[in-house]
């Protein structure tokens, strides 16, 4: 497969807004079909590398969803967004300036460990299971506009899950890919038992 046609072909299934930020490398050398890296607060561009040698192995609609998922939760991975962690988070690198402008260490420690606490909260629930159910989701309601029915959607990226693990020689899928397999079953129509809503 030749990876600039294939880069150029996906840019224009992604979403305007994956356009902006997401960039798409080639590398072969990685053991993944597709892989990224979880954005951190001063990057602005997201990375999403691909093995092309891999990705030829899919089909073109498992490569659309597939695609339009990682971009989905990319673009929907926020670390600046007015909650309540967010606020914690102010509010200790705050307090640790404050402190430490006092020269009290007990302060700025405190401080500290709020903001950590409060930071490693961020990071988990954007790498938690609602955060890829939505993007599931976010990329079946592109997918849409991309001419593919809802049904036809989740079943083409459950299929690419399921041949992404078979082509990466993993005999098993984690607990989160499980639960999403299920939803994706239940939206394509192949299963009448959806996810849960405490799941959810």
């Amino acid at each position: 497969m030749e990876s600039n046609v294939e880069i150029r072909r996906l840019f224009e299934v992604m979403p305007a807004s994956g356009r902006m930020t997401v960039k798409i490398v080639s590398k072969p050398e990685q053991t993944q079909v597709i892989d990224t890296d979880f954005p951190l607060p001063w990057n602005q561009e997201r990375l999403i590398y691909i093995n092309f040698d891999l990705w030829g192995r899919l089909t073109k609609p498992q490569r659309d969803l597939l695609i339009l998922q990682k971009v989905s939760w990319l673009t929907g991975i926020t670390w600046f967004k007015p909650d309540i962690y967010q606020g914690v988070v102010l509010a200790g690198l705050l307090g640790g300036l404050v402190e430490s402008a006092q020269s009290d260490i007990v302060g700025v420690a405190i401080a500290s460990g709020l903001s950590a606490i409060a930071l490693l909260r961020i990071w988990r629930s954007n790498k938690s299971q609602d955060a890829q159910l939505n993007a599931d989701n976010a990329a079946i309601k592109v997918a849409q506009r991309r001419g593919y029915t809802e049904a036809e959607a989740a079943g083409h990226l459950l299929s690419a899950i399921e041949a992404v693990a078979k082509i990466e020689g993993r005999s098993s899928l984690d607990f989160i890919t499980l639960i999403r397999c299920q939803n994706l079953r239940a939206i394509a129509g192949l299963s009448p038992v959806g996810v849960p809503d405490n799941f959810q």
